[in-house]
């Protein structure tokens, strides 16, 4: 079976992961504890990476060269950028990028890394195709949608902040870890999907929504994971 890589960036979007895993052994390294073991019958290492793209790049790539994964997952919580999208709602991508990667005046377009092949990085579609599906079966009572979701070293918590990002590059959210996770996954070619459960509306009153509906926006998630990792992978 193939063993899946799943990142949360904080306690709180893999500890009932861990609660719920057969853990064979855990391996500290870049200050990260890898649990490794098996989750509803699949092979699966589960790893706090910490918050933000550098954090986040490292874990991804501990992954690849010391747990040999197959399958990158990342899941945690994001704000919308799109009015759609509702608090609770999940996002999967289909693609993703940085929106805080700017050399435009070295002639680059705004979000495209300089001598990167492509501008964003796509999700394997076999995989963002059965997580909408289960996610339809295991989270009835929220919509599913899937688009792009943009990444920067940033909580986006004002109206005009979330307009610019929208309008430049027409993310479905936003947040802090999937771009790179993205990015380390296509350099090292292991297929990744980003899920994203909806948390605050990234504006005004993100600050305030946050911590609210922080818990509610993780159980969906982790119902989406698990339920994903049942099935199969």
């Amino acid at each position: 079976m193939k063993t899946v890589g799943i990142i949360g960036a904080m306690d709180v979007e893999v500890d009932r992961l861990k609660k719920d895993m057969i853990i064979k052994r855990e391996i500290r390294k870049a200050g990260m504890e890898f649990c490794e073991g098996v989750l509803m019958r699949q092979p699966a290492v589960v790893v706090r990476s910490g918050i933000g793209k550098v954090n986040a790049a490292v874990c991804t790539q501990i992954l690849v060269d010391v747990f040999n994964v197959d399958i990158i997952i990342n899941t945690g919580i994001a704000g919308s950028l799109n009015a759609q999208i509702d608090i609770g709602d999940i996002v999967i991508s289909t693609d993703v990028l940085h929106h805080d990667m700017d050399a435009v005046n070295f002639g680059y377009e705004p979000g495209q890394i300089p001598q990167m092949d492509v501008f964003s990085f796509e999700a394997d579609a076999a995989l963002a195709d059965q997580a909408e599906r289960v996610c339809h079966e295991v989270n009835p009572d929220i919509h599913v949608f899937r688009g792009r979701i943009v990444s920067g070293d940033q909580f986006i918590a004002d109206k005009a902040t979330k307009e610019r990002i929208t309008n430049q590059f027409h993310g479905f959210c936003t947040e802090m870890e999937g771009a790179a996770i993205a990015q380390a996954s296509y350099l090292n070619r292991v297929p990744f999907v980003i899920i994203r459960a909806i948390s605050d509306k990234a504006d005004d009153s993100a600050s305030e929504d946050y911590p609210t509906f922080e818990k509610k926006a993780v159980e969906h998630s982790v119902r989406l994971v698990e339920g994903l990792l049942q099935e199969g992978l």
